[in-house]
Parts: C-alpha cells; structure tokens; sequence
C-alpha cells in the first residue's frame, strides 16, 4: 500500500511524496518539490539527486513529521506535470 503526502516548507514550496511501509517505517520512494516560483524537482530510484536537491534518505513518520495525508491522485497529478 502507497501513502501520499503533501507538505509545506518556509519557502513557500511545496513537497509531495510517495512512500511504502517497510518494516514498521515509511520509506519515501517518490517525492516532488514544488518551489515557490513553480519549478518541479522530482526524485525516485531512477534520479536520486540534482543540483537541487535529492531523495530523502530518512524514514518518514506522519504522526511526528508535518505531513499532511492526500489522495494518490493529487500525488500522481502533480508527479506527472
């Protein structure tokens, strides 16, 4: 099963990410960064890392971490921009 999130920054940017559980933690798999003047930076197993920056290497957790949950669709709309 795929959790989606959104998640605003002090930029004014926004993140989107896809993640799995994996042993008791929610890997991020996918993960979008909507900069505040519209740039899209997206990150997975296929490009980890560019000049901006990469996939997060760190377990996610929803209940600690800033998250707020959204459907796979709002996800998937914005990966695909």
């Amino acid at each position: 099963m795929r959790h989606h999130f959104r998640h605003a920054d002090e930029d004014g940017g926004l993140w989107y990410i896809e993640a799995v559980p994996d042993r008791g933690e929610l890997i991020v798999i996918k993960q979008a960064e909507l900069t505040s003047v519209g740039q899209l930076h997206r990150y997975s197993w296929e490009r980890l890392e560019d000049e901006h920056g990469g996939l997060t290497d760190q377990a996610i957790d929803p209940e600690e971490d800033p998250l707020e949950a959204i459907p796979a669709e709002e996800f998937q709309r914005v990966w695909d921009r």
